[in-house]
């Protein structure tokens, strides 16, 4: 089904692509998009679209087993295409090696889903977690988070389905999005133009109850108050919020 955020006229000129500072860019899930996945999402953020799948291994990681720890694992891959960006991005395949942004967004996003499921109730279990950037406009990785526990979510609502699962896994619902400061002035959900220009970035990740799961954030040649850093946050938080209520209309369906 489709969930879209519909947004209100605004003066020309207010951003980059013409919203107020509190505005998320449009925001539309297609899901079941890869027939052959447990649960997939199409995230279309902007101008930024990621594939985000889930797939079941029927196994645990070796050093779960050596361990002896119970449950099951999820972990996630992170991947740009190549005609993603404006300039063609080489494959981690072809160089022999994945970059240093790709592993650190896939593991934030393993991080990110973990905190959204009990993983003792999944059972012995790898659930693999997919994100392929489409198109790159900005937010990536928020998209790539806030796509992922869609997927997850329908990846277990099938697995609950079809007997599998006797008990629902699942924890608050997960989201992330980007805040930063571009000219002084606080902006939420970053577009790649604002990205470049801003002094400082900020990733925020949240539950549904309201919990922080992980903030990345970082002067860019520049320092931040403590009080920008709160207003940062602030916006933060209001734009969670209404992924949070997109993501319920996305599996409402």
């Amino acid at each position: 089904m489709t969930a879209q955020i519909q947004t209100s006229p605004l003066p020309h000129g207010a951003r980059a692509d013409g919203r107020s500072p509190d505005q998320l860019r449009p925001l539309r899930f297609q899901n079941q998009i890869a027939p052959y996945a447990n649960g997939s999402t199409l995230i279309e953020w902007g101008n930024t679209r990621v594939i985000c799948g889930v797939t079941l291994e029927e196994t645990v990681p070796r050093w779960m087993k050596e361990q002896n720890v119970n449950g099951g694992w999820i972990t996630a891959e992170y991947s740009m295409l190549p005609y993603s960006t404006l300039q063609r991005k080489q494959r981690d395949s072809t160089r022999g090696k994945i970059d240093g942004r790709s592993q650190e967004i896939q593991r934030l996003i393993g991080r990110a889903m973990r905190a959204s499921i009990d993983l003792e109730k999944i059972g012995a279990r790898t659930i693999w977690i997919d994100c392929d950037v489409l198109q790159a406009d900005g937010g990536t990785r928020t998209a790539a988070i806030t796509g992922a526990y869609v997927a997850l979510r329908l990846a277990i609502g099938k697995l609950l389905g079809s007997g599998k699962l006797v008990e629902d896994p699942m924890l608050p619902a997960v989201a992330a999005v980007s805040v930063g400061l571009v000219n002084n002035q606080p902006l939420l959900d970053l577009c790649y133009t604002e990205d470049a220009a801003a002094a400082v970035d900020l990733n925020l990740v949240m539950n549904a109850a309201g919990e922080f799961i992980e903030l990345q954030g970082t002067g860019e040649e520049a320092t931040f108050s403590e009080a920008q850093l709160t207003s940062l946050l602030a916006l933060g938080k209001t734009g969670i919020r209404e992924l949070l209520r997109a993501q319920e209309r996305a599996l409402a369906g």
